[in-house]
C-alpha cells in the first residue's frame, strides 16, 4: 500500500484563505466554535461524532484534527475506533438500504423479478 502524503495546511494558507473571503472565513470559524462548544452534548461526544463523519466524508485533515482534539479531551482509543465502526456501518447500511432502488430498476427493465 502506498503512503500518500497530503499537504499540511500552513498559517500562510489560512491567511490567504481569509484574505480572499474574510467575512465567510470569520463566519465559518464562529460557526465551528459554536458547534463544538459544550451544550446538550459534551465536547468529547461531539468530537467522536466529528471523527465518524470525517470517516464517512473521507476527509483526512478532519480525521487528523478531530482525533487529536478527542485524545486531548480524554477520549480513549477504543471510543475512537467504536465511532469509526459506527460510521462504517452507517455507510454500508446506506448502500444496503439503497439496493431496493436497484431492485426496482431491474424489475422495471426486465418486467419480472428473476435474473
Amino acid at each position: 500500500m502506498s503512503d500518500i502524503r497530503l499537504p499540511k495546511p500552513t498559517r500562510a494558507d489560512a491567511e490567504r484563505r481569509h484574505s480572499l473571503a474574510p467575512a465567510a472565513d470569520d463566519a465559518f470559524k464562529a460557526f465551528s466554535k459554536a458547534v463544538f462548544a459544550e451544550g446538550a452534548l459534551d465536547e468529547p461526544t461531539k468530537q467522536l461524532i466529528a471523527i465518524a463523519v470525517a470517516h464517512v466524508t473521507q476527509c483526512p485533515w478532519c480525521i487528523e484534527g478531530h482525533v487529536k482534539i478527542a485524545k486531548r479531551l480524554g477520549v480513549s482509543d477504543k471510543q475512537v475506533m467504536e465511532a469509526i465502526w459506527v460510521a462504517a456501518e452507517m455507510r454500508a447500511g446506506a448502500a444496503y438500504a439503497h439496493s431496493i432502488k436497484a431492485l426496482a430498476l431491474m424489475e422495471d427493465a426486465d418486467g419480472d423479478q428473476s435474473a
